[in-house]
């Protein structure tokens, strides 16, 4: 029986924006920077949608923008090769394990939103409150969709500092034995354990102490 989704098949088209935002669930600036950063990225690496890891992709944010790097890149936090670091930045670097080359791709500082349509920055504070009424939040959303159309005919040069780095490519994700916590019962990753009393716990089980250091 031929296997639903074969490991061997690759892609080498480009998911549309749509495809992203149906995932997403709606059409952002967000999630746009995402797209157009995976776009310019797998263009620059000359790869593939990953299948198997051969991608790895570094976010420093978890912002809508995360979602068109999973539908673009194939790299996901359940394969292991999403890595999230909690930086609050704009900035991804994705890499190829098959050439060994990255790139990172940066928003750049004078990238403003409200530069494009100047009338949002009115309308989001209600939008974002709840205060907007059925018709401002049509409107709003009218807005950012324009918004989107226009960051995508853009240069890519004008959003982004494009360059390749230098990394140490993370190895591919593991798979550990199963530990019970003495605590709730439940069954975690042996390598995420803490040890109390001399028995397993899990993280959310576990009493830490701490002396302010």
């Amino acid at each position: 029986m031929t296997p639903e989704f074969p490991t061997e098949a690759k892609s080498t088209q480009i998911p549309t924006f749509e495809e992203a935002a149906k995932f997403h669930g709606h059409v952002c600036p967000g999630l746009t920077i995402g797209y157009i950063a995976s776009k310019a990225a797998i263009e620059e690496l000359e790869a593939e949608r990953d299948v198997d890891e051969e991608l790895v992709t570094i976010v420093e944010n978890d912002a809508c923008g995360v979602d068109a790097v999973q539908v673009l890149t194939g790299c996901t936090i359940g394969k292991g090769n999403l890595i999230y670091r909690d930086h609050a930045k704009q900035v991804f670097t994705f890499i190829c394990r098959n050439s060994g080359k990255a790139v990172r791709v940066a928003l750049k500082a004078s990238f403003n939103i409200d530069d494009i349509d100047p009338e949002v920055s009115e309308l989001r504070p209600k939008v974002m409150s709840g205060t907007a009424t059925e018709e401002q939040a049509k409107e709003y959303r009218k807005r950012m969709d324009g918004i989107s159309r226009t960051m995508r005919q853009r240069p890519v040069e004008e959003m982004f500092n494009i360059r390749f780095v230098d990394v140490e490519i993370p190895r591919k994700a593991r798979i550990f034995n199963s530990v019970r916590c003495s605590k709730c019962g439940e069954m975690m990753a042996e390598s995420r354990a803490r040890v109390q009393n001399g028995e397993y716990v899990c993280i959310p089980c576990y009493e830490e102490y701490t002396r302010g250091w």
